[in-house]
């Protein structure tokens, strides 16, 4: 049996993963991040919006399952992340143009005129919910919205939980992994 070779993105997430592994650092991984492309292949997203680059981990999962022809935001408040993140994101040499912005998603998003049809929120788990309030007049009906970390974050994100769940505005489920878990939300 011949092996296929391996891409250069599967190469790169694995030696994030094994890094994040060893010293400790906040990704999405391969089990959450699994989820993360199973949704994002599903929706087929054309305008993507994260907010939480850090490594770039699931900025390159979600790329590769992207069209070439997708726009894709990423907003990341840390300056050294964000640099790590543009030289990960480049060697993976997924097709779709990623633009990173460095700077405070609450100062960002009001910023942004595009309509997104895809939202992953991996950033401050307390500001969830802000997130989400300045973001919502700018989603498409359909729209998923996928929040890492609302298992073990719970007391941090409950009031953003609260609204998708109570507001009459989304459809919502959550998916636990081990102690963890995403929130996956679409827009009626």
């Amino acid at each position: 049996m011949v092996e296929t070779p391996i891409s250069k993105a599967e190469q790169l997430l694995n030696e994030i993963a094994n890094i994040a592994l060893v010293e400790f650092l906040p990704i999405v991984g391969p089990t959450r991040g699994k989820i993360l492309a199973e949704e994002v292949k599903k929706a087929k997203p054309k305008n993507v919006l994260e907010i939480g680059t850090f490594m770039g981990y699931s900025t390159i999962l979600i790329g590769r399952e992207l069209e070439k022809t997708a726009k894709f935001i990423t907003i990341e408040e840390h300056t050294t992340e964000t640099e790590v993140a543009k030289d990960n994101i480049t060697q993976a040499d997924i097709t779709v143009n990623v633009q990173i912005i460095n700077g405070d998603a609450i100062e960002i998003i009001p910023t942004l005129n595009d309509l997104f049809d895809f939202v992953f929120l991996d950033a401050s788990k307390e500001e969830y919910l802000q997130y989400l309030k300045l973001v919502e007049n700018k989603l498409t009906k359909g729209a998923v919205i996928v929040a890492d970390n609302v298992g073990k974050f719970a007391a941090e994100t409950k009031d953003y939980v609260d609204h998708i769940h109570t507001s009459g505005k989304y459809n919502s489920r959550y998916i636990g992994v081990g102690d963890d878990g995403l929130e996956i939300s679409i827009k009626l």
